[in-house]
């Protein structure tokens, strides 16, 4: 069998009932390869990161290869397969996915390599296309200004008054969200939507007392 028809059986029919060979088993892991380079290429497109985790997106394509390694293990002998689910079921991963975009290709990566694992590359393929075209289509939506915050300042206890009165005329909404006063110092956080930030610093700065104003977008898990 040539290496052509070895790639339409993968493509096509699929090589899970099939015996397994050398040449096969480089099939399979050469689909998975191919489109877990397409997931990181992606990744790296959509990633709004200020600092790349390379780490990261090498690790999605390690993922979709070794996950397909693993299935065509699992599907070639029922007494391995059998010893892969038991030694897997101790493993523990403790790292926090904090972004759930990080999330979603973890799983595509995973699913990727069952699918290419299982013999059925075409549906991974169709898979990952449509993935793809899912997210740089919601990605490219457009969406409302996130809020960000103001952190004030001020020498003056009693400013927050005007301090406010100046915020409101910058920004079309605008909650304080912490307030500290001592005898000496006043220091305020306001969130702010759709504000003009160089013009409202400068205003706040100009302000009798105040000697700081500082404004710092967040992602919704900033806490004071």
């Amino acid at each position: 069998m040539s290496t052509g028809d070895i790639f339409k059986r993968s493509f096509l029919e699929g090589y899970a009932s099939g015996e397994l060979n050398a040449t096969t088993i480089l099939a399979c892991l050469l689909i998975a390869a191919l489109l877990g380079i397409f997931i990181f290429f992606v990744y790296r497109f959509l990633c709004r990161k200020a600092f790349f985790n390379k780490n990261f997106s090498i690790a999605l394509i390690s993922l979709a290869e070794i996950t397909a390694a693993i299935i065509l293990t699992v599907q070639s002998n029922v007494v391995i397969s059998l010893g892969m689910v038991g030694a897997l079921s101790i493993v523990r991963f403790r790292t926090a996915i904090k972004d759930p975009l990080d999330l979603i290709f973890l799983f595509w990566a995973i699913s990727v390599g069952i699918i290419c694992g299982a013999g059925l590359a075409l549906v991974a393929l169709i898979l990952s296309l449509f993935v793809a075209a899912l997210l740089w289509v919601f990605n490219a939506l457009p969406i409302a200004k996130a809020p960000v915050l103001l952190l004030v300042s001020s020498h003056a206890p009693d400013a927050e008054e005007d301090i406010l009165k100046t915020v409101s005329s910058f920004c079309k909404s605008s909650i304080v969200k912490s307030r500290s006063r001592t005898a000496e110092q006043l220091d305020l956080i306001v969130e702010l939507r759709q504000a003009k930030e160089t013009e409202l610093t400068a205003a706040l700065i100009a302000l009798p007392g105040v000697f700081s104003a500082t404004v710092v977008t967040h992602d919704g898990e900033v806490t004071f």
